[in-house]
């Protein structure tokens, strides 16, 4: 856990609930600075309880993307947690939607791309110049032995390839890049039978995030700090 002398500024995506809400309530207890971008913040009652600076976002959208850039202009950013996921386990490829895959790389692949693109400046202006990339094991290439999942685990593996890509061009300007799973977690999505809670994901990857150097950059990691198969 960083110093008390050396709180960051977080922002973070998908912060209206799930494991984007609890990364907020995390950080903004032990004094972190935190930016909480949400599609529809002003109907998030559990982050509206917290001490955080809420803003609008929809990742999906590149005007919702632009404006927030245009109101952070100037101000640097430390860590970008790219959150905002959607996704489900869907049809058999035969009945699969393209709409469906389209949307699921549109949200979970484009989406942190274009933030991170557009937040660049901020970042650069910061002291960690860290990205996380929220990833899954589902987007393990290797390890998909079941099938299922098919959008979901598509967009994720291309949101890991570009994490890869973006910590080799920006390793030059002392950017730290990685994609970190947070384990099966109650949430939406992950739904009631996972063994994790928010909470007890977001501690044990902020133990991670908080260790992080220039070395680990362009990894796949688990909750835990381990590398996860691609």
């Amino acid at each position: 856990m960083p110093k008390a002398d050396e709180h960051r500024v977080y922002l973070v995506t998908g912060a209206n609930r799930g494991i984007g809400l609890a990364f907020v309530r995390a950080l903004s207890e032990r004094g972190d600075r935190v930016i909480a971008a949400a599609r529809r913040p002003e109907e998030a009652r559990d982050l509206a309880k917290l001490p955080v600076r809420a803003e609008p976002l929809d990742v999906a959208d590149e005007k919702s993307v632009a404006g927030l850039a245009r109101r952070l202009a100037g101000e640097p950013l430390d860590v970008l947690i790219n959150n905002a996921a959607i996704g489900d386990d869907g049809p058999a490829f035969e009945g699969l939607p393209m709409k469906s895959l389209e949307e699921a790389f549109r949200v979970n692949a484009v989406g942190p791309a274009a933030v991170t693109q557009a937040l660049l400046p901020n970042l650069r202006a910061g002291r960690s110049r860290t990205v996380v990339n929220l990833s899954s094991g589902l987007g393990s290439i290797s390890e998909n032995d079941s099938g299922g999942w098919i959008a979901y685990r598509a967009s994720k593996a291309a949101l890991n390839q570009l994490t890869r890509t973006i910590a080799v061009e920006l390793k030059r300007e002392r950017f730290i890049c990685v994609a970190i799973c947070p384990g099966w977690v109650r949430t939406d999505m992950g739904g009631r039978g996972a063994p994790l809670s928010p909470d007890a994901s977001v501690a044990s990857m902020l133990k991670v995030l908080d260790r992080l150097t220039l070395a680990d950059s362009s990894r796949f990691l688990d909750r835990h700090g381990r590398d996860s198969p691609w």
